[in-house]
């Protein structure tokens, strides 16, 4: 299992680390951009909100041929990989609990989200031939700091 990509104080942060998920890598990408920054409690707002569709997504990378959604330009409702981000984004919170910090006062100040391992798979096709149908995985990281 990889290490986290970036260097902090164990003292005054807490981690939470998502390992080869079913879920698309552009869309976690998107969803990390959007939430860097946030306080705990905004973000998760936000997830619930894309999972239930109320508010689209901005799309930042990726975002050719994507429809236009109201108000924000490019956008969607990447509904599988806000689930798999608020999952995460809650375990990291239950660590900071843990360690004794306000949770209340916790803010993102890294997320992170690439590509993990490819899981190789064979389709049947026709006159017995056979095509590639390989799933992507992601690799989900974020990390908490208490805000001042």
């Amino acid at each position: 299992m990889p290490g986290y990509s970036a260097k902090v104080d164990p003292d005054k942060t807490a981690k939470a680390y998502g390992y080869e998920l079913h879920c698309s890598p552009k869309d976690s990408r998107n969803i990390a951009y959007a939430i860097r920054g946030m306080n705990v409690e905004k973000a998760k707002k936000f997830l619930e909100d894309i999972i239930e569709k109320k508010r689209p997504l901005p799309t930042v990378f990726h975002k050719r041929k994507r429809a236009h959604q109201k108000g924000i330009g490019p956008g969607s409702y990447p509904q599988k990989a806000a689930k798999y981000i608020l999952k995460i984004l809650k375990n990291a919170e239950n660590n900071a609990e843990y360690k004794g910090f306000d949770v209340e006062n916790m803010r993102i100040i890294h997320v992170s989200a690439y590509q993990g391992r490819k899981i190789s798979g064979i389709m049947p096709r026709a006159y017995g031939r056979a095509t590639d149908k390989n799933e992507t995985t992601t690799n989900i990281e974020i990390i908490l700091e208490e805000a001042e």
